[in-house]
């Protein structure tokens, strides 16, 4: 009688051990399958963004005798390109024509008629006004009047413009051959006015005058026509406008 019971006792034991084992078993593939799947469903997969820029100016945004890759709108785009994935586009527009006053740039938007949402903006406008002796009060007014239609062509977003200085001809070979001196004080009136007009409407501004100003010392940085800045004065101006474009854009 006791030896039955003992089987009996040991039957169930075996039993009791095997559903343990078995019950281990299919929570730790259970476990197993879950992980893998809770790591699958964090892997976001990469999407390719598509950046919209435009360039605003005259000759010193078009490039004025050099390359269509040397101009400083085209240096930009390809600088932002390279600190992004090859899965990333950068499309560039560029309204902008050597001999353009603020009146000539207003009407060409106006006739082209862009689309309303560009991620960046740049302008770039005020030599010709100076070098045609048009009254300054006319720069005060269409300045104003650019900023603003710059800033709808980023749909409205005042951050995505990057206004940029008039760079300083005086000091080339073409504008020694003028009064110099009364050129860089002009400009540096239409400079002024830019600057202090971006400050009281917390509008980006970049400085590039200086680096035009070094052009009689390190001739490298006028175009072979003796008056336009070169490729290696644009990539200086980039250097300085880079870091808000992607401020703006990430």
């Amino acid at each position: 009688m006791h030896l039955n019971r003992l089987n009996l006792i040991n039957k169930r034991l075996k039993i009791i051990a095997f559903t343990l084992i078995v019950g281990l078993t299919f929570y730790g593939c259970n476990s197993n399958t879950d992980s893998q799947s809770s790591g699958n469903d964090t892997e976001t997969p990469t999407e390719s963004q598509n950046f919209k820029l435009i360039a605003l100016g005259d000759s010193y945004t078009i490039g004025q005798n050099v390359c269509e890759d040397c101009r400083f709108p085209a240096q930009l785009k390809d600088s932002l390109q390279a600190r992004y994935t090859a899965l990333d586009t950068f499309n560039l527009e560029i309204i902008a024509q050597t001999g353009w006053t603020t009146t000539n740039l207003k009407n060409a938007i106006s006739s082209a008629e862009p689309p309303t949402d560009f991620d960046l903006v740049t302008l770039l406008i005020g030599v010709n006004n100076q070098y045609q002796n048009k009254p300054f009060e006319l720069y005060e007014t269409e300045f104003i009047e650019l900023v603003d239609t710059a800033i709808s062509l980023v749909g409205g977003d005042a951050s995505k413009l990057i206004v940029v200085s008039i760079p300083d001809y005086a000091y080339t070979p073409f504008g020694q051959g003028s009064n110099a001196l009364n050129i860089s004080t002009q400009l540096e009136l239409y400079n002024n006015y830019a600057q202090t007009y971006c400050a009281e409407n917390n509008l980006k501004y970049v400085y590039i005058t200086d680096i035009t100003q070094e052009g009689l010392i390190n001739t490298a940085l006028v175009a072979s026509d003796n008056l336009h800045p070169s490729t290696l004065a644009y990539t200086k101006f980039v250097e300085r406008i880079l870091p808000l474009a992607l401020e703006i854009l990430e």
